[in-house]
């Protein structure tokens, strides 16, 4: 809401696009910010409205388009008294083109659009308002978020205030309900579902008829060809981060496959905001990006909750640590949580470093944060052997390295003085910790 409060206020306000794959809240966040913070709201979706969609097939003068939506909707719109929200833009093609028009001609009317990154991606022509609108991306709601959904607003403020003496008083609590967000997840069904009632069966059954919504918009968007090699990378994302190394292989996709037969299939999950494909660098130097290896990434899921439904994961595995055939996985689990929080937060530069040779060694994430690079351990439990990390920071001597498990915080006492101890379910804090 913050962000969303931002836009409202700036006095360079364009329309906004506020972007994510399905079903991540997208709409419910535009009809709640408009519910308080405007007199009131006309929402537009034109998913099943063809009487909208009509209003753009005429020109594209931004004060016929708001009188005769008005009328539609039964609704005064006022400049900056009234949201004007388009929901499923993907659907109608001129209608994202008409927030070039509102952006030069009406930037008094407060308008929103929201649509899927895939549906959005596929109108990257000449009808998409490059340069015209403020863009936002909605992710699946962070372990903080989760918890005030909960209730459980002094977990949250834990995490929030980052004191080591807050999170010690609750570290149980906080470690308890870190693994129920290993199942759960972010997407916001799932975590209504938890709210209410503790069926975790119920939230599988939830979690994996998304897993299935988005499958069947594989096919409708790029036809059933292009859409069974999406479908083979997206199914072997789960062995292919059970692996030690977890680099993404493509003949694991395929026996036989090269790069060549799936490269395109993977920007379209890319594009549509259903995987992070975080690559390697050679050397880690600012700015990150400049020493990137395309070449060799890791590919994670959208949401770990997904991730442990297409794994078909049951909930005792999360609580009974005494389960050795778990223990690799939940490394993988571990690695998603932190990956999808950094994601969150501010959408941090992220990727990874490797050794290659006979001493090989892998440093499982290693970000920027202004000009400063940081490297990250994660670990799952309360082993603090980092091996890896070791190696990274006696050949580049970073300023600070963190190590993320779950010990309590604090600083090395051994001769890694720039090594720092930070508790897993603080992932999302890192910025300001940093």
């Amino acid at each position: 809401m913050a962000s969303l409060a931002a836009w409202k206020d700036a006095p360079d306000r364009k329309p906004l696009l506020l972007t994510g794959a399905r079903q991540v809240g997208k709409t419910w966040l535009m009809k709640e910010f408009g519910k308080t913070a405007y007199k009131n709201t006309v929402y537009i979706d034109f998913f099943n409205n063809d009487q909208a969609r009509k209003v753009f097939d005429g020109d594209l003068e931004p004060r016929r388009i708001i009188e005769e939506l008005g009328f539609i909707s039964g609704e005064s719109i006022r400049p900056g008294e009234t949201l004007v929200i388009f929901d499923e833009i993907q659907e109608c093609n001129r209608g994202l083109n008409s927030l070039k028009y509102f952006c030069e001609n009406a930037p008094e009317y407060h308008l929103i659009a929201a649509g899927s990154f895939l549906g959005i991606a596929l109108h990257q022509d000449e009808s998409f308002p490059v340069g015209k609108t403020d863009s936002l991306t909605l992710y699946p709601m962070t372990l903080a978020e989760f918890l005030n959904a909960l209730g459980e607003d002094r977990l949250s403020l834990a995490i929030e205030k980052q004191e080591p003496r807050l999170v010690t008083l609750v570290k149980d609590d906080l470690i308890k309900y870190l693994k129920y967000y290993f199942y759960v997840g972010g997407m916001p069904e799932a975590v209504q579902a938890f709210t209410k009632e503790k069926n975790f069966k119920k939230i599988r059954v939830i979690q994996k008829r998304i897993l299935a919504d988005y499958e069947n918009d594989f096919s409708k968007h790029i036809g059933m060809g292009s859409a069974d090699r999406v479908i083979r990378i997206w199914n072997s994302i789960p062995a292919q981060l059970a692996r030690e190394n977890k680099k993404f292989v493509y003949g694991d996709v395929k026996p036989g496959s090269k790069s060549r037969d799936y490269r395109s299939s993977l920007f379209w999950l890319s594009k549509c905001g259903l995987v992070h494909e975080i690559c390697r660098i050679t050397m880690p130097h600012y700015p990150l990006i400049s020493y990137a290896d395309p070449a060799h990434f890791k590919l994670y899921m959208l949401d770990v909750g997904l991730l442990s439904a297409m794994s078909d994961l049951d909930i005792a595995a999360f609580l009974d640590r005494d389960s050795a055939v778990f223990d690799h996985f939940y490394g993988a689990l571990a690695e998603q949580f932190v990956l999808q929080e950094l994601k969150a937060a501010e959408d941090i530069p992220v990727y990874y470093w490797t050794r290659e040779g006979s001493a090989k060694a892998e440093v499982d994430f290693v970000i920027q944060l202004g000009n400063k690079i940081i490297p990250l351990e994660v670990k799952a439990e309360k082993n603090l052997k980092a091996k890896s990390l070791k190696v990274f920071m006696e050949m580049y001597k970073p300023l600070k390295a963190i190590r993320l498990s779950l010990a309590d915080p604090g600083q090395s006492s051994s001769a890694d003085s720039t090594l720092y101890d930070i508790p897993l379910f603080l992932a999302g804090e890192l910025r300001l910790m940093c």
